[in-house]
């Protein structure tokens, strides 16, 4: 997760622009669909492969009073970055960095017995209160601690344990598993599950902070289940979490997320002329084939080969054949553009291009997929742009920063 502030003075094999205007929007439009109800903005796997730290500093900047992360290590690298607002961490493994999340002041998330042991020995070591969250398992059957006996056996520890000044409890906390399905039963048993084991930790004595369970689904759907605080996550970043929920414009929301390259070859080739690996595209003509330098060495998903649409020259084209881990190839039909015509795989979809949700759809996955998957060797380029534009500052506007 580093950053600079230079502006390439080359062109880039290929690049994922990141809107950070579109995300403060985003955040601001989240903002006012919650109301009262504070916002988490979540930056776990470095921001959706966004970039974590430049995607917390803009949802900060837009309202946004919580950072949410899965590892410590992200919440410990937010935080040596300079980032003060409050995190919360949730994934933990025995013999994690419990003592230098406290001293960094984040909240960590408990599930169970023995991670309340572990932040207490280090609590003690370290000689500060941690403040601990504690996740209740509502029903997604994942991270969580389970109703009944073993909720209350961890209460109990946990106010124990704040009697003795070793832990505070910021929180109360639980995670939907079909949110993201519109009328699903299990929505409305973990709600009613969730009320009621904060009530009962609460008649216990515990006096959390917030409580929390809405994910971007729950977000953009169900406001019964906002509470103190609200996750968005993909939401955030201007994708919706499924189709079902509905697009992204239906919530006013933007797609932060331009991925594209330049065509590295464009070269004509007869009917019959095999095309990548294994020869599952075959040329029904003459024709050009146009080379896009990136694969899945790079996070296209190589289940992309002959569906992933690409814009070309003002046309949609498709992966013909095999995607390679560096490169791929497009069909274009007899058109010749030049080499270095730029090639869009995704973006909002403004000029026409597929979008994200269009490359999911191509390789039978989901949004959050596509994103996340964008791996190191592509630059993120930062643009702020205020007005809601791609490409309003230029290309190589002295306001952006390229990380790779």
């Amino acid at each position: 997760m580093t950053e600079t502030a230079a502006v390439p003075t080359a062109p880039l094999r290929a690049r994922a622009e990141i809107d950070l205007g579109a995300l403060r929007a985003n955040v601001r439009t989240l903002r006012a669909r919650v109301g009262d109800a504070a916002v988490m903005a979540v930056v776990k796997a470095d921001g959706y492969g966004h970039g974590a730290l430049p995607c917390a500093r803009a949802a900060v900047e837009a309202g946004a009073t919580w950072i949410g992360t899965a590892l410590p290590e992200e919440a410990l690298a937010l935080r040596a970055a300079g980032l003060t607002q409050r995190v919360l961490c949730w994934l933990w493994v025995p013999g994690g960095p419990w003592r230098q999340a406290i001293e960094a002041d984040i909240d960590v998330s408990l599930s169970g017995m023995w991670a309340l042991r572990e932040v207490t020995e280090a609590a003690r070591a370290a000689g500060r209160t941690a403040r601990i969250q504690l996740k209740a398992d509502t029903g997604l059957g994942r991270n969580g601690c389970q109703p009944g006996a073993d909720w209350a056996e961890l209460v109990a520890a946990a106010l124990r344990a704040e009697a003795e000044g070793l832990v505070r409890v910021t929180g109360l906390w639980s995670h939907f598993a079909c949110a993201d399905e519109p009328g699903h039963p299990s929505i409305d048993a973990q709600l009613t599950r969730f009320r009621e084991m904060v009530a009962y930790a609460e008649e216990q004595g515990v006096r959390p902070e917030v409580r929390h369970i809405a994910n971007s689904p729950a977000t953009l759907t169900l406001p019964e289940t906002y509470f103190d605080l609200v996750r968005p996550g993909i939401a955030m970043y201007g994708l919706s979490p499924s189709p079902e929920v509905g697009t992204p414009a239906d919530f006013g929301l933007r797609p932060v997320m331009t991925l594209s390259t330049s065509l590295a070859l464009v070269k004509r080739v007869p009917g019959g002329h095999g095309v990548s690996y294994g020869h599952h595209y075959v040329t029904p003509g003459d024709t050009t084939l146009g080379l896009v330098p990136i694969g899945y060495g790079d996070g296209v998903p190589r289940h992309a080969s002959g569906a992933g649409p690409v814009l070309v020259d003002g046309k949609w084209r498709t992966a013909a054949g095999r995607v390679a881990m560096d490169q791929f190839v497009v069909d274009l039909g007899g058109d010749e553009p030049p080499v270095g015509a730029e090639a869009v795989l995704f973006g909002p979809g403004d000029r026409g291009e597929p979008t994200a949700e269009d490359w999911a759809t191509a390789c039978g996955t989901i949004v959050y997929e596509i994103v996340t998957r964008i791996g190191s060797r592509v630059p993120r380029v930062y643009v702020d742009d205020v007005n809601g534009v791609n490409g309003v500052n230029g290309v190589d506007d002295v306001n952006k920063d390229v990380r790779g």
